[in-house]
């Protein structure tokens, strides 16, 4: 099932430092099939990232092994279960 998860940044001055090693991890998530869709709105003020998982649980671990989420970049997080139509 897909979860996307709507996430607000906090404690800019850690995105820059730490978005090389971000996403790297999201690139071994898309590689383990694990993500299907990730991304920065334009603002930077967050991001949409969209999880293959199977259970709300394993969305939420997903996230917390983020180095986004371990550095405080990762301020707000909106988690919901999410149907592909197109």
């Amino acid at each position: 099932m897909k979860y996307a998860a709507i996430i607000r940044y906090g404690n800019p001055e850690k995105i820059q430092e730490v978005r090389p090693v971000h996403r790297q991890y999201l690139a071994s998530l898309k590689s383990s099939g694990k993500l299907w869709a990730s991304g920065p709105f334009t603002d930077d003020s967050g991001a949409l990232i969209i999880y293959e998982a199977d259970s709300e649980e394993e969305a939420w671990q997903l996230i917390r092994q983020d180095p986004f989420y371990e550095a405080g970049v990762f301020q707000d997080i909106q988690l919901r279960p999410w149907n592909q139509v197109f």
